[in-house]
Parts: C-alpha cells; sequence; structure tokens
C-alpha cells in the first residue's frame, strides 16, 4: 500500500512537471517543468529487488540531466543575446531542439532509449514512450523550422527505427526502435502543423497502449515466448498481431490514418522527397512487424482449435475491444469523412 501510495504521489508530481512545461510562457518556467518531470520519473523507474532496472534509472538520469543543461545553456544564450550573427544562423533553435532530442530519444541521441527500455517493467515503458515525449515535443514544436538539420533529424530516426529493430529479440527493444521511427514521423509533421502533430500524437499513444497492455497482460517480453507459448489461444494471439501491424501503419488499419495524413501534408507542401524517403525506410519497419507476426502464426502449429472462450472473464473482454479499435479504426473514421 505505501509503495503504491508512493507512485501514486511521483505521477502526480510527474504530470505537474509536464502541465507547468506545456502551459509556461517562459524559457525558465519550461525548465523547471522539465526538471520536476525528470525527478518524478526517477523514483518510478526504480526498483530494490532488480539492480538492473536501478541501472537503466541512472542511465536515464544522466542522460536527462545533460539535456537539461545544454537546455539551460541555450536559454541562457538566447537571453545574453550573444552576437549579432546569433538569431541568423538558426543555432539557437538548434540547440534547444538537440536537448529536446535527447530527451524523447530520437536520432542521433536515441542511444540511451532501447537500454533504458529493456530492463524497464511494462507501465515504465508505456511512460517512457508516451507521457515523457509530450513536454520536450511541445517545447520542440515553438522553434522548430525546415532545415537540413531538421532533415537529417527525421531521416536518421526512421533509418536507425528501422534497423534497429531487425535483429532484436526483445520485445521491449523492439517497441523502443519502433518509437524512434514514429519520432521521425512526428517530427516531419510538426513542420507542417501544430494540429497534424498532435493527432499524429494520440493515435500513437493510442496503439502504443493497445500494444503493451496485450504483452502485460500476456507476461510476454521477448519472442520466442510469442512464438512457444501453448497456453495463449490462438485468437488472442491474431488480434496481437492486428495490433502490431496496426502500429506498423498497415494500410487497412488505424495506423495508416496518421501517416496517410502527413504524406497528404508534405505532398501539399512540395516536400515529396522527404516523404518518399520517409516511406521506403519505414518499409524496412513494416517488414520486421510482419515477420513477427507471419512467424508467430506459423510456428503455432499446434494450435488448432480457435475455439472462443472468453465469455467467463469480464476483463478478458477488453483485449478485443482494443485490438478492434485498432484495426477498424480507419474504415469507421473513413465513413465518417464520406457522410461530412
Amino acid at each position: 500500500m505505501n509503495n503504491n501510495s508512493m507512485k501514486l504521489l511521483f505521477l502526480s508530481s510527474l504530470m505537474m512537471g509536464t502541465i507547468l512545461s506545456i502551459s509556461s510562457n517562459s524559457w525558465m518556467g519550461i525548465w523547471m517543468g522539465l526538471e520536476i518531470n525528470l525527478l518524478s520519473i526517477i523514483p518510478m523507474l526504480t526498483d530494490n529487488n532488480n539492480k538492473m532496472i536501478n541501472e537503466s534509472s541512472i542511465k536515464y538520469f544522466i542522460i536527462q540531466a545533460m539535456a537539461s543543461t545544454m537546455l539551460l545553456m541555450s536559454i541562457l544564450l538566447i537571453q545574453m543575446k550573444f552576437s549579432m550573427w546569433w538569431e541568423e544562423e538558426n543555432i539557437p533553435s538548434m540547440m534547444i531542439m538537440s536537448s529536446m532530442l535527447m530527451k524523447i530519444g530520437a536520432a542521433p541521441f536515441h542511444f540511451w532509449l532501447p537500454e533504458v527500455m529493456s530492463s524497464s517493467s511494462w507501465m515504465n515503458c508505456l511512460l517512457l514512450m508516451t507521457w515523457q515525449k509530450i513536454a520536450p515535443m511541445v517545447v520542440m514544436s515553438y522553434c522548430i523550422k525546415m532545415s537540413i538539420f531538421t532533415f537529417m533529424v527525421i531521416t536518421l530516426s526512421i533509418i536507425v527505427g528501422a534497423i534497429g529493430g531487425l535483429n532484436q529479440t526483445s520485445l521491449r527493444q523492439i517497441m523502443a526502435y519502433s518509437s524512434i521511427s514514429h519520432l521521425g514521423w512526428m517530427i516531419s509533421s510538426m513542420i507542417i502543423s501544430e494540429n497534424v502533430w498532435e493527432l499524429y500524437f494520440y493515435i500513437y499513444v493510442v496503439l502504443n497502449t493497445i500494444m503493451i497492455m496485450t504483452f502485460k497482460m500476456m507476461n510476454l517480453f521477448f519472442l520466442n515466448q510469442l512464438y512457444l507459448n501453448n497456453n495463449m489461444k490462438m485468437e488472442i494471439k491474431f488480434m496481437m498481431i492486428l495490433s502490431l501491424l496496426s502500429l506498423g501503419g498497415m494500410p487497412p488499419m488505424l495506423g495508416f490514418l496518421p501517416k496517410w495524413i502527413v504524406i497528404q501534408s508534405l505532398i501539399d507542401n512540395n516536400m515529396t522527397t522527404m516523404m518518399l524517403i520517409m516511406i521506403a525506410l519505414t518499409t524496412i519497419t513494416l517488414y520486421y512487424y510482419m515477420r513477427i507476426s507471419f512467424s508467430a502464426i506459423i510456428m503455432s502449429y499446434n494450435e488448432n482449435s480457435w475455439m472462443m472462450s472468453m465469455k467467463g472473464k469480464k476483463t478478458s473482454m477488453i483485449m478485443p475491444i482494443m485490438s478492434i479499435m485498432s484495426t477498424m479504426g480507419l474504415i469507421c473514421t473513413s465513413s465518417i469523412l464520406l457522410f461530412y
């Protein structure tokens, strides 16, 4: 009980830190909010029984502290109005962007994210991939401009997300590399408009939550558990695979909707080259999702009964509802748009 009340306290101060950053009208207020947020998540990442988790929380703290120091230095240089050519060269916005990219784990500052996530619990992974990205991304949207630096970050994020996940066996690391790939898309949508990246982020949070809740309920951490788990019913595995493909952005599913909007917006803004590069690299991400999916279905040769024995438990209906949301979402939204 004591542990739960402690977690609740830190979770509320974590949320307060993020809200302070978002609603602040000064750079120092943003920095303070990010610091409160950081100091609140560290106790949530630690565990007295597991030394590996403690190690990952130390790694997380060091990286975030570096990013905060970099942000503070950028703020001070802006306040001092360092020199006449300072504003023309976009250096302050690049420095603030770099510190925020380090905080969210976008390439080329991504190395800590798979390491920290590989030894964290599923709920902490969900926090790292969703809530912890809100404040830095809002701050980044204030000063983002289309430049060679932004183009490099977008391309590198999608490359790292695609290639990094190819030879992984840990589901948490696969989710981390998937997150890096999605970050590339989110940053590109940020250049276009505030609404587009917010919509992308909302859908990304929904799909991520579905995936992580499924892994948590099934107690899955590695790919071989997905292949060789005879206790898992075939229909549950099928739902999980549909949600996974939706997260990858497979066209008939909800995960394709934000990508579709970003592609359309990039074409409208004459950024066709960047759009083609992004699509080409994202197909690699989809390839390893499909490889996991096919292997999981084919290797479960002994599960030939499709008996739906889900009447007994009320909680067991959550998974089908969530997977229907992620699978049928695009069809529903497309239908609504047709009527309007």
